[in-house]
């Protein structure tokens, strides 16, 4: 058994599938770039497991030329990523995030697994498809991200039946406090009963009784410090995955003037947008929101069909959530989106990821 840290418990590790994660700490997949092989190796560096968001890879890329090469670059460009973070990080637990939503779903599974990756976080939508896309390495660990324990028991049955196995996980992400696009709609939004201290204890018991605990719950939203960890166990989740904490960060992928609206945030400053997608999505107040609020000019233009379903595309409506979501990961403010959680207001420095993984592992409040 692990010796405390200055009689602070060690956490427990997470056991998902065939990989033991040291540290109970997923990193959230945070697109467009936000997450990729900077981050994502430096997490798995430090026991956690670093996760790259894989929509729309190909967008500052050498791949991406024209309208036309989107899909076949975004696919080009996760080889890449995931070899990258693999150099970087050769003995740490990877994998990828794939949107059910965007198009080339079931390329970014195929391409993930093909190449490396050891967990597939899937969501925004049930990923009811993801064994298939992913029989090629059964290894893979394979983990839906849910809103609700009917969506969870859902998911589980179908899978059994049809393919003879059970996700290797579940992410229970809070829309309450979560960033990026929310699983419920905005009527539902800030009702307790869509939260954590709901939700997981009943996934968590559900897993008990049905599947021996042999699915690990792993909720997500709002976690910042030691202290939400504790709690998130003592819900009776596995694990946590952390997103927004890793922002304001060296190692964090995205430009420093991305990483200067969350330093330079203020109480009020996380607004809920509606994204062409069809759910709302949790951002922090930028000159692209504020504009998007008076009813102002913003991009509308879809360039690449990226997404199943959109209202910018399919009725000129809204904008392009790609694009917006693009320009803040390259720096311009003006026209960029930048989704984020609760926590946004809560950084005021640019830290290591191993500062955060430090503070976690010895029980320290978080700066203030």
């Amino acid at each position: 058994m692990d010796a405390s840290i200055d009689g602070v418990k060690p956490l427990p590790p997470l056991q998902i599938g065939d990989y033991t994660i040291p540290v109970p700490i997923i990193q959230g997949g945070m697109g467009i770039r936000v997450s990729a092989n900077g981050l994502a190796s430096a997490v798995a560096n430090e026991g956690g497991a670093g996760i790259i968001a894989t929509v729309a890879l190909s967008l500052a890329s050498q791949y991406y030329q024209k309208g036309k090469d989107y899909f076949r670059a975004n696919i080009k460009a996760l080889i890449d990523e995931l070899a990258l973070t693999r150099e970087k990080s050769p003995k740490g637990i990877i994998g990828t995030n794939c949107m059910v939503a965007i198009k080339d779903y079931e390329a970014m599974v195929r391409t993930s697994v093909e190449h490396g990756a050891q967990l597939i976080i899937s969501g925004a939508g049930l990923p009811l498809r993801l064994p298939e896309f992913a029989q090629s390495n059964p290894r893979a660990a394979l983990i839906p991200i849910v809103s609700s324990l009917r969506a969870a028991s859902l998911l589980a049955k179908r899978w059994l039946k049809q393919y003879k196995r059970i996700p290797d996980a579940f992410v229970f992400e809070d829309p309450n406090v979560a960033g990026g696009h929310l699983g419920v709609n905005r009527k539902q939004l800030f009702d307790a009963q869509h939260g954590s201290d709901v939700v997981v204890p009943e996934l968590a018991e559900w897993s008990r009784k049905e599947y021996g605990d042999e699915i690990p719950i792993v909720t997500a939203g709002g976690v910042w410090d030691r202290k939400d960890i504790d709690h998130a166990l003592s819900l009776g989740a596995k694990g946590v995955q952390m997103a927004s904490r890793f922002l304001c960060t060296y190692e964090c992928d995205a430009h420093p003037n991305f990483k200067q609206a969350f330093i330079d945030a203020k109480e009020g400053d996380v607004v809920i947008v509606d994204s062409p997608a069809g759910l709302p999505g949790r951002a922090i107040n930028t000159e692209f929101t504020r504009t998007l609020f008076r009813g102002g000019e913003v991009a509308d233009h879809c360039f690449a069909t990226c997404l199943e379903y959109c209202l910018c595309r399919e009725q000129k409506e809204a904008f392009c959530v790609a694009a917006a979501l693009h320009h803040a990961q390259q720096g311009n403010m003006t026209h960029g989106l930048v989704f984020t959680g609760t926590n946004a207001v809560r950084h005021n420095k640019i830290v290591h990821v191993s500062d955060i993984f430090d503070e976690i592992r010895a029980g320290r409040p978080a700066p203030s």
